[in-house]
């Protein structure tokens, strides 16, 4: 099945040009040119994989658009497409929910790129959880990032997912030992030995995108490479 892409643009021959490329590219767009036909055919439940927007339109901004699908879908990848690049709208699209913003024009492969890019997180999000372009699914028990894939033991899982849900945060070894299924005596530098094999798999795969920091005294930290 083709993902669908909500495409709200309103100059014509943009518009057309753009909507060719994504369909060559195996993309199913619907192509829309106000704000008010944006909000009446997204309807109560978006059923689009992503949506690229435009700002500036004839009878209001992408903005509206884009504050109205993140509270109709919480996981829906946006993307302004815009020449409305000053700092200020720049800053408010991602305030308002979107997840990359491209200065227009642009060209097509580097459009293409950033939706791949953007399609990922968003099939993953109901399955696992994300973090700096990486994916943690939940069922599988795997991490998927910069095309590797890492198997990962109940554990070993339990831990990760819980960093993921608290990236950039200090969590403390009592905060990772309630996190796991008693099923017999866990002690905290179990804790330790389990992230140690997580940070070996990780190494040995060759994931750089992500890291496991330890905090000397207090736990460990989920960041980005």
């Amino acid at each position: 099945m083709k993902d669908r892409i909500f495409f709200l643009e309103d100059d014509p021959v943009l518009g057309e040009g753009i909507k060719l490329q994504l369909e060559l590219a195996g993309y199913d767009v619907h192509w829309t040119r106000t704000v008010r036909s944006a909000l009446s055919e997204l309807g109560p439940a978006p059923s689009f994989q992503l949506a690229i927007l435009d700002v500036s339109l004839p009878d209001g901004n992408g903005f509206e658009v884009c504050r109205q699908i993140r509270s109709l879908d919480a996981e829906m990848p946006i993307l302004f497409m815009t020449a409305k690049t000053d700092e200020d709208s720049v800053v408010k699209g991602f305030e308002d929910g979107a997840n990359d913003y491209l200065r227009k024009p642009t060209g097509n492969r580097e459009l293409i790129a950033r939706i791949k890019n953007l399609l990922p997180t968003q099939r993953a999000a109901k399955e696992g959880w994300s973090y700096s372009g990486a994916l943690l699914l939940k069922a599988q028990r795997k991490l998927l990032t910069q095309g590797l894939e890492v198997s990962l033991n109940r554990r070993e899982h339990e831990i990760l997912s819980y960093l993921f849900q608290n990236p950039e945060r200090v969590i403390s070894r009592a905060q990772l030992l309630g996190q796991l299924d008693k099923d017999g005596e866990i002690f905290d530098r179990t804790i330790d030995s389990h992230v140690s094999h997580i940070r070996s798999k990780l190494r040995k795969a060759g994931v750089t995108q992500i890291k496991i920091e330890p905090i000397y005294g207090e736990g460990y930290r989920l960041g980005a490479s």
